[in-house]
C-alpha cells in the first residue's frame, strides 16, 4: 500500500557512494567531499535528501532527512547527524543554491497498511530473530525490533544487515509501497537465514568430523596395542595381510620394492590423509597377474579348426595366425626365447567384417584369456599411460586394467579402432601406443601411476582399423596390416547360415525347427537389402525376418515358418538397392566408377553434362565435394579429351565452345583421389561422341596427360564392390594384374577383368560402339 499523503518540494542531494540510508536511520556522516558541504548549506530548513550513488549514477528514490546537529569527530573533521524521515522520488534539477537541487516527490508511509502487512511484518520479525540467535544476539535483536510497530520502517530495518547486497537495499528504498517491501525484505532476510544456516551446518560437520578422526585414531592405535600384546595378527587389511598379499604376488624385485616402501608408509600412518590412496594404489598392485600365465595350446591343426568353426573366409588373416602359431612352438620345442617372435597385427577393413570377433577367436584359438581395449575417441594420453598419483582420484590407463581384467600376463588384447586414436592439449594417446606395440621395448612398459616396469612382451596385441591412412605412420610401422576387404555373396550366404541365422534364432526365443529361411531368401536380402562389404546389416535384417517368425510362433502358429524370397517385402519393406548402372548409363555422358572408402569398395557414377559457354574463363565446373587431387584429375581428363578429340570422334570447335560440368553423387559426401581419372575421361567421351558407356563396366585407374593408365589401390575392394552392384566387367590399369590374385576365385570367374595401359584401351571396351546415323552431342 501506497500513502495517498505525498507531497511536492525542493530539496538539496547530498549524494552517498556506494552506501544506501533507508527511512527510520539516524546516521552521522564526516563532512569531507564539496558536494556534502554545498548540499548542507543548502539545507535552510535543515531538511536534505539522501540519494544513493552507484558507478556515477544517482537512484531513482532517495530518503528524506533532517539534520539534528554538527558535530567534531575524534580526528577533528566536521561531522553532521542525520534522521531520516521518509522516501522521497527524485524529480527534475532545479537552479539557484550550491550543489544539486531537485524538485521531490516526498511519499510518506500510510498510517495504517493494512492487516496483511502487519502479517508479513510478524514473519519478517520471526526470521530475522532466528538469524539472530543463530549468530548469538538474539536478545538484542529482539529488544531493537520491539520499538518498531509500523509494517513500512519494519521493513526498512534490512538496510541494518551487512549481508544483504547494496542493490538489493536500492531496491529496497525504491519500494514505496509497504506490502512488497516487505515481501522483498523477507526474501532477503531468508536468503541470510539460508546462508546462516549452511555455515552452521558446515561448520558442525567439519567439528564433529575431527572428532571422529581423533576418535578413530585413538582407537585403532589402542586396538593395535592390544593386538600386539595379545600376538594376534591384525586380520584383512592390516599391514601383516598387506605383507602376505604382496609375497604371494610374486612381484619383480624393482616392484616389490616400490610397493613395500608404499606400505611402509602406510605402517607409520595407518589413518593419515594418503591412507586411502596407498591402499588403493597397493590393491592394484597385489591384484596384477605379475606371474600367472595361461598355459598355450600350440596344436595348428587345432587352432585351424577352431578359426574356420569361428569364422567362414577370412583366408588370409587366418594363415597368419597359424603362422605366428607356428613360430611360437617351434621356438619353444628347440628351447629358443619365445620373447623374440613377438608381432603386433592390424586388421584393417570395413566395419562388420569381423574383426573384433576374429580376436576373441584367436584367443580360443590359443587357449589364451582376452581382453578388449576400445581406443575409438580417446585423446588422453593419461588413457593409455594411466594417470600420475599426484592427482586426486587418479588410475592406471586402460592397458593395466586389460590385464588385471584378463587375469594373466599373457592375453590376446584388441586394441579397437586405433585408426580413431585423436589428440588434444592432454596429449597424444598414439605415443603412449609407440611404446606398447613395439616388441623390442614393451618388455618395459612404464605405466604412471604404477610407476614400475611392466611386461608387455607376453602379451598378443592385435589391433582393428576401418582405414589405414588415419593410423599415425610410427605407429603403423610397427604393426602387420591384413587386409580385410570384405565377403563375396556365397561368403556371406554362409557366414549367415552358419552364424548369423543360428544367433538371431537364439536371441529371439525360437527353436531352431520353429523357423525355416531358404538360401534364395538371404541372397535376397544380400543383394536387394544390405550390400555391404561386412556383415553387420545383414544380421540386423536377419534379426527382423526372424522377430516376424517369432511374433507368428507367439500368436500360436505352430512351426517351422518358411520365409521365401517372396516374404522379405512384406517383412522388410521395399527393397533398397538395385542394379541401376543399365539404367544411369543408358544417356551418354555417365560412366561408372570403382571407389574404396571407410565402410569397403562402392560403385560411384561421374556424370558429364555441356552448355554454350557465356564467355571466357574457366569452363569447367566440378560438383559433388570433390577434394584437390580429384580436381585435378578432372582437368586432365578434360586436357586429355581436347587433344584427342577426333581420335574420340569428336568436333574439336564445338569441344572448344562448351561449358563443361562435372558432376560426382552424392553430392553430401566428401570425395578424393586419383582414381576416378579414367571415369572421367570416359564420360566427357561418351558425352561428346554421343556414345553411351555399356551398362555392365566398371572402371578404375588413374590418367595422365599423355593417356597412360597408372595404378592405384584397392583392387580387390573395387572388384568386390563391382560383383555386388551387378556388374560384369571391370577395367583395371595392366600394372595391378598381380593383384587380382587376392580377389575370390569366385568373383573373378563372374567378372571378366580388363587390365590396360592406356585411356584408348579403356574407351574401347567402355564405350558402344558408334551408331551408323548419329551425331554427337558436340556437333549438336
Amino acid at each position: 500500500m501506497v500513502s495517498d499523503s505525498s507531497f511536492t518540494t525542493v530539496l538539496p542531494v547530498m549524494p552517498l557512494d556506494d552506501a544506501v540510508v533507508l527511512p527510520g536511520m539516524s546516521v552521522t556522516f564526516p563532512v569531507t567531499a564539496r558536494e556534502q558541504a554545498d548540499a548542507l548549506s543548502a539545507a535552510r530548513d535543515g531538511r536534505l535528501v539522501l540519494v544513493p550513488r552507484v558507478d556515477g549514477r544517482f537512484a531513482s528514490y532517495g530518503a528524506v532527512a533532517q539534520v539534528a546537529g554538527d558535530i567534531t569527530l575524534p580526528d577533528g573533521t566536521r561531522g553532521v547527524g542525520l534522521e531520516t524521515l521518509h522516501r522521497a522520488k527524485l524529480g527534475p534539477a532545479q537552479p539557484g543554491g550550491p550543489g544539486l537541487v531537485v524538485e521531490v516527490t516526498e511519499l510518506p508511509d500510510p498510517a495504517d497498511p493494512g492487516a496483511p502487512a502487519y502479517e508479513l511484518a510478524r514473519e519478517y520479525r520471526a526470521v530475522v530473530q532466528e538469524v539472530a540467535e543463530m549468530r548469538g544476539d538474539g536478545g538484542r535483536v529482539a529488544q531493537f525490533l520491539s520499538g518498531i510497530e509500523h509494517p513500512g520502517r519494519l521493513a526498512d530495518t534490512a538496510g541494518y544487515a551487512p549481508e544483504i547486497p547494496l542493490e538489493r537495499k536500492i531496491a529496497l528504498l525504491e519500494t514505496p509501497d509497504v506490502i512488497e517491501r516487505l515481501t522483498a525484505a523477507v526474501a532477503a532476510q531468508r536468503e541470510r537465514l539460508a546462508d546462516a544456516s549452511l555455515r552452521r551446518r558446515i561448520r558442525d560437520d567439519v567439528a564433529e568430523g575431527m572428532e571422529k578422526g581423533q576418535r578413530d585414531m585413538l582407537l585403532r592405535r589402542q586396538l593395535e596395542s592390544i593386538r600386539k600384546e595379545l600376538g594376534e595378527d591384525d586380520g584383512p587389511g592390516g599391514i601383516d595381510d598387506w605383507r602376505a598379499r604382496i609375497e604371494a604376488a610374486e612381484m619383480p624385485e624393482a616392484a616389490r620394492s616400490e610397493a613395500e616402501r608404499e606400505l611402509g608408509r602406510l605402517e607409520r600412518q595407518p589413518e593419515g590423509p594418503e591412507a586411502g590412496m596407498i591402499r588403493t594404489y597397493l590393491e592394484w598392485m597385489v591384484s596384477l597377474p605379475w606371474n600367472v600365465r595361461s598355459e598355450e595350446r600350440l596344436d595348428v591343426a587345432e587352432a585351424r579348426g577352431v578359426l574356420d568353426e569361428d569364422h567362414a573366409g577370412l583366408e588370409q588373416v587366418k594363415e597368419r595366425i597359424l603362422e605366428y602359431l607356428a613360430v611360437r612352438k617351434l621356438r619353444r620345442d628347440r628351447e629358443m626365447d619365445e620373447g623374440k617372435s613377438g608381432v603386433i597385427l592390424a586388421l584393417v577393413g570395413p566395419p562388420g567384417t569381423g574383426k573384433t570377433s576374429l580376436g576373441q577367436s584367436v584367443a580360443r584359438a590359443l587357449g589364451r584369456e582376452f581382453a578388449r581395449i576400445s581406443l575409438g575417441g580417446i585423446r588422453d594420453e593419461a588413457d593409455v599411460r594411466g594417470h600420475r598419483r599426484t592427482y586426486i582420484g587418479a588410475l592406471p590407463g586402460r592397458l593395466v586394467r586389460a590385464l588385471r581384467e584378463a587375469g594373466t600376463r599373457n592375453p590376446v588384447i584388441v586394441l579397437d579402432e586405433v585408426d580413431k586414436v585423436g589428440a588434444d592439449w592432454r596429449g597424444d594417446p598414439s605415443s603412449a601406443l609407440l611404446e606398447v606395440l613395439d616388441p623390442a621395448q614393451n618388455h618395459s612398459f612404464r605405466d604412471h601411476y604404477l610407476d614400475v616396469e611392466l611386461d608387455l612382451s607376453e602379451v598378443l596385441f592385435i589391433a582393428t582399423a576401418n582405414v589405414a591412412d588415419t593410423i599415425p605412420g610410427p605407429l603403423l610401422d610397427r604393426m602387420e596390416v591384413i587386409h580385410l576387404d570384405g565377403y563375396t555373396d556365397d561368403e556371406k550366404l554362409a557366414i549367415a547360415r552358419g552364424y548369423l541365422l543360428p544367433r538371431q534364432v537364439e536371441r529371439n526365443g525360437l527353436r531352431e525347427d520353429e523357423v525355416q529361411v531358404s538360401d534364395e531368401a538371404i541372397l535376397a536380402v544380400i543383394d536387394d537389402y544390405t550390400r555391404e562389404a561386412g556383415v553387420r546389416g545383414l544380421e540386423r535384417e536377419l534379426g527382423k525376418l526372424v522377430r516376424k517368425a517369432a511374433t507368428a510362433v507367439a500368436e500360436g502358429s505352430r512351426g517351422p515358418i518358411p520365409i521365401g524370397a517372396d516374404d522379405l517385402e512384406a517383412a522388410l519393406g521395399r527393397p533398397r538397392y538395385h542394379h541401376e548402372a543399365a539404367e544411369r548409363t543408358a544417356t551418354p555422358g555417365v560412366a561408372t566408377g570403382l571407389a574404396v572408402t571407410g565402410t569397403g569398395g562402392d560403385v560411384l557414377f561421374v556424370e558429364a553434362g555441356a552448355m554454350p559457354a557465356d564467355g571466357p574463363g574457366d569452363r569447367l565446373v566440378l560438383t559433388g565435394q570433390l577434394g584437390d587431387v580429384m580436381r585435378e584429375s578432372a582437368r586432365i581428363a578434360l586436357t586429355w579429351t581436347r587433344s584427342h578429340a577426333e581420335e574420340v570422334g569428336i568436333e574439336r570447335e564445338a569441344l572448344a565452345s562448351k561449358e563443361i560440368h562435372l558432376h560426382v553423387p552424392a553430392g553430401a559426401i566428401p570425395k578424393d583421389g586419383p582414381s576416378a581419372g579414367v571415369t572421367m575421361v570416359t564420360a566427357l567421351a561418351s558425352l561428346f561422341s554421343g556414345r553411351p558407356v555399356r551398362p555392365n563396366v566398371g572402371m578404375t585407374g588413374e590418367v595422365t596427360l599423355q593417356g597412360r593408365v597408372l595404378p592405384i589401390g584397392g583392387v580387390k575392394q573395387k572388384v568386390l564392390a563391382a560383383h555386388r552392384a551387378g556388374l560384369s566387367e571391370v577395367v583395371i590399369p595392366e600394372r595391378n594384374r598381380g593383384d587380382l590374385d587376392e580377389v575370390p576365385e569366385a568373383v573373378r570367374r563372374a567378372i571378366t577383368v580388363h587390365p590396360v595401359l592406356t585411356v584408348a584401351e579403356v574407351l574401347d571396351i567402355a564405350l558402344e560402339p558408334a551408331p551408323a546415323r548419329s551425331e554427337a552431342i558436340a556437333g549438336r
